[in-house]
């Protein structure tokens, strides 16, 4: 059989393993798989450096299927290149407990690098993926010892280039010089509603350029698999610019009846449809899910060729482990998501910003967790969140840690959930916390994938003050409160935001966000007080008395006015219980023990205060309970005045109290 045959035969049996699947599940997208399957052909077979007898190995290139509708194209390529994905589990494509699910999801599927699905989003992850390379290379590679050299390749849409995240992404990485990143384009001018006509005209190969990228075009992407070749090759070897290789392709290539067409985007074939097409390609229409011989073991080549290279890269690290034995001994640490033992600052009984003492604490960790890295939405300096002495991060280089955003929230999540997915960094992230809804469907990405991130979200309620209800959060508590696997810490002084900083430093198996206030928060004398160390319990007794009537319940900057109540309480002959709840689901995580030790449910009168939207506390007052908070914007003007005229008061949590008291 000759090389071109050969070629042809690998190609199409791609093609059918996904026209097969769909059909037997008769759901999924089988256009993309038909049209795209020879530039991921040609990618992975000569170009994509993997091993997949150990999916995990670090130096591997990353491959990140940004049209997670076209699923079965890369389950297809796991399979035939010897990952651990069997005929049996593309036959169980989009059914429950498979590792095939409908879109690809990091975690289930040896080999699938992201969770893509959300247009746009693997992209942008890619972006993240190659700066942690950089980043990476920088901190480890040494004269003589190259540890870290790889590349990170995105298949994209026209749906992924339309969404707006990935602009942002894009403009980015073109400005960082990201020389490592290659996307390839699948440009079949089709979306799921008809032509890509009917709402995109654009150029984007030209837009691409104007961000700074190096972009070629592929005329012929259903054939020409040297022209494939070649462009993949010229963007490796240019390294100021990342690349975007158009490929124009026809969506159900080799459909009689709906190539070219948006019926052959997101339903099946038909049995009908899909014998013709099988005729087309030379291929017997009875047989289902076949794997020709030759076409197996020329995929096959994978397994050796990518333990060879991971063979030469062990040689390496070994030689490289006795040049330099502590930084072998940190990439162990970092590769494997191990935190060093952390210092705590500690902090004076004093009024102070919680985003300022926030600040202070991620800076003393900074030292300590060197794998730490991040940056924030142009706001660094409101944030508090730029690691000093920790330089700008450089794209080319990977020098520094500090990443300027710009005014990106959209890009940055999905960036650091990319840097997460690649491993050997723990990236963070700071912007208002009202623009946390610009980020919203990265950090559920982040909490469905387990993926360790860590949100900075300062000025956090009306107490931000005069720039109003466009900035100021109400809702965003509840909102975030709700995502599963999402840890949502809001602290009140120093001593609690240096235990909140531990928490989510030391979880692995999840998101967390720290939400900051912008004014000053009143001091609290811990040395009268519990120990804020509570906080690793989601909530603890702050401040007690005997024979407590009432149990107050607070968050964040609002606890001194809980304490502020108790006092004034005290005078009246009203014996109450202070609670801090800085975590909720953290909280919720603990033995019920604990929890009833907290909120005795014995003790049925209970207030709660929070500068946000009342609903979702009753689940912790109770019926016989009462909530403070603001269900309404709020209003320009200083943060007293609005505590004041919108009720967040001591003297309205006293009244409460006494109220549900009787």
């Amino acid at each position: 059989m000759s090389s071109s045959d050969l070629d042809t035969l690998c190609v199409n049996t791609l093609r059918t393993l996904a026209i097969d699947a769909v059909q037997k599940a008769d759901s999924g997208h089988p256009g993309l798989p038909m049209g795209a399957a020879p530039m991921a052909y040609v990618l992975w077979q000569k170009h994509l450096k993997h091993d997949p007898r150990a999916p995990k190995w670090a130096d591997r290139d990353r491959f990140v299927l940004s049209a997670g509708h076209g699923c079965m194209l890369l389950y297809g390529l796991l399979h035939v290149t010897g990952y651990d994905l069997s005929l049996d589990d593309l036959k169980a494509f989009r059914q429950w407990d498979s590792k095939t699910p409908g879109h690809p999801e990091f975690g289930v599927t040896p080999g699938v690098e992201a969770t893509t699905g959300p247009l746009g989003q693997g992209h942008v992850n890619a972006v993240g993926m190659a700066m942690a390379e950089r980043a990476l290379a920088h901190r480890f590679n040494k004269p003589g010892h190259t540890i870290v050299d790889h590349f990170t390749y995105a298949l994209i849409s026209d749906g992924d280039v339309m969404e707006g995240l990935t602009a942002e992404a894009a403009s980015l990485a073109g400005h960082l010089k990201l020389g490592k990143l290659i996307c390839l384009y699948d440009a079949n001018q089709v979306t799921l509603d008809g032509p890509a006509s009917l709402c995109f005209s654009e150029d984007v190969g030209r837009r691409y350029e104007s961000y700074g990228w190096h972009v070629q075009t592929v005329k012929d992407g259903n054939g020409d698999l040297a022209a494939i070749d070649a462009a993949i090759t010229a963007a490796k070897a240019q390294t100021q610019k990342p690349s975007l290789i158009v490929i124009n392709t026809t969506i159900g290539f080799g459909s009689p009846s709906k190539a070219g067409k948006s019926s052959s985007h997101g339903s099946p074939l038909g049995a009908e449809e899909i014998a013709k097409t099988k005729q087309a390609y030379g291929w017997d229409p009875a047989k289902s899910f076949f794997v020709p011989p030759d076409a197996q073991a020329h995929f096959r080549k994978a397994v050796e060729q990518g333990g060879k290279a991971h063979a030469d890269w062990d040689a390496r690290f070994a030689a490289y482990a006795k040049a330099h034995p502590e930084l072998a001994a940190e990439w162990t640490r970092v590769q494997a998501g191990k935190m060093a033992p952390l210092t705590l600052p500690s902090f004076p009984a004093e009024a102070a910003e919680t985003r300022t003492t926030a600040g202070k604490v991620m800076n003393a960790l900074a030292p300590q967790v060197p794998e730490l890295i991040g940056g924030d939405a142009d706001l660094g300096g409101s944030t508090k969140t730029v690691l000093k002495d920790a330089g700008s991060f450089d794209g080319v280089t990977g020098a520094g840690r500090n990443i300027h955003f710009g005014v990106r929230e959209h890009a940055m999540a999905a960036i650091a959930n990319g840097i997460s997915y690649h491993g050997g960094l723990r990236p963070f992230t700071a912007t208002f916390f009202c623009f946390s809804d610009y980020m919203r469907p990265a950090v559920r990405l982040a909490a469905i994938n387990h993926l360790p991130v860590i949100h900075v979200w300062t000025h956090d309620s009306v107490a931000l003050g005069e720039d109003g209800p466009t900035h100021q959060p109400v809702e965003h508590l509840m909102a975030l409160r709700t995502m599963p696997n999402l840890y949502v810490v809001r602290p009140c002084d120093g001593a609690e935001s240096a235990e909140a900083w531990k928490l989510m430093l030391e979880r692995t198996t999840g998101p967390s966000g720290i939400v900051l206030s912008r004014q000053k928060v009143k001091a609290i004398d811990r040395t009268k007080l519990a120990s804020a160390q509570g906080l690793h319990q989601g909530a603890y007794v702050l401040s007690d008395r005997p024979g407590f009537k009432a149990i107050i319940m607070a968050t964040g900057a609002e606890v001194p006015l809980a304490l502020d109540a108790q006092a004034a309480l005290d005078g009246q002959g009203v014996p109450t219980r202070v609670v801090s709840m800085p975590c909720w689901e953290r909280f919720r995580e603990q033995p019920q023990s604990y929890r009833d030790a907290v909120l005795p449910p014995s003790c049925k009168a209970r207030v709660s205060v929070e500068a946000g939207v009342t609903f979702g506390w009753q689940q912790w007052v109770g019926d016989g309970g009462k909530s403070i908070g603001i269900d309404r914007y709020g209003a320009s003007a200083p943060y007293e005045v609005s505590f004041e005229k919108l009720g967040v008061t001591a003297a309205k949590v006293a009244e409460a109290v006494k109220s549900v008291v009787g």
